[in-house]
């Protein structure tokens, strides 16, 4: 984003808007985004065991369901998708996400879909990624790369990190400052 663009997100999310994008954005930033938070939250800590516990172990393709979004316009690298393979404890959540995603001024963003389901380890790590519980979904990667600071160099809409935040959905990049396409049904860290 450029200096204009964070000095309309630093408005938006309560702090100062001088356009340099530090510590204070950044707890600005998270906090807005706890506020729209369900409480209860409804989803485990981002350790194993709250996973496991929660959703079961990480690659068992029985837990997962198909989610119909036929009707939502979203697309794979410019192809049609018309199910997204989630767990099956997420299908309500996430759908409502993505509809209020496809009817709201960010849509677009739905036709850089980049998966949900897929059994891996972190980037680089040797822990199963949320992506192998079918607890994630990424989207627009050609704009938001694991490794580029959100907002200085990502460009994740904060209407999309609201979307999510409001079903209780973690924005990487708003809560890790980077990997800003990736959203998981974790809760924020304390």
């Amino acid at each position: 984003m450029n200096r204009t663009q964070i000095v309309e997100l630093q408005a938006h999310i309560g702090t100062e808007p001088d356009g340099f994008w530090g510590p204070l954005s950044m707890a600005a930033c998270q906090k807005h985004l706890r506020a729209l938070m369900p409480v209860p939250h409804p989803f485990p800590a981002t350790s194993f065991l709250a996973l496991r516990a929660h959703y079961g172990p990480p690659g068992v393709e029985s837990a997962l369901t198909n989610l119909d979004v036929s009707d939502l316009d979203i697309r794979y690298f410019g192809r049609p998708v018309n199910t997204v393979r989630i767990h099956r404890k997420l299908v309500a959540s996430l759908g409502k996400v993505l509809t209020e995603i496809a009817t709201g001024p960010h849509a677009g963003i739905l036709h850089h879909y980049a998966g949900t389901y897929s059994n891996r380890n972190i980037r680089g790590g040797s822990t199963k990624s949320l992506h192998s519980w079918g607890a994630a979904i990424d989207l627009d990667p050609g704009t938001n790369g694991n490794r580029s600071h959100w907002p200085t160099r990502s460009q994740m809409p904060i209407g999309i990190m609201e979307a999510f935040a409001k079903r209780g959905w973690l924005s990487a990049g708003a809560f890790w400052h980077r990997d800003a396409m990736h959203f998981q049904a974790t809760a924020p860290p304390p």
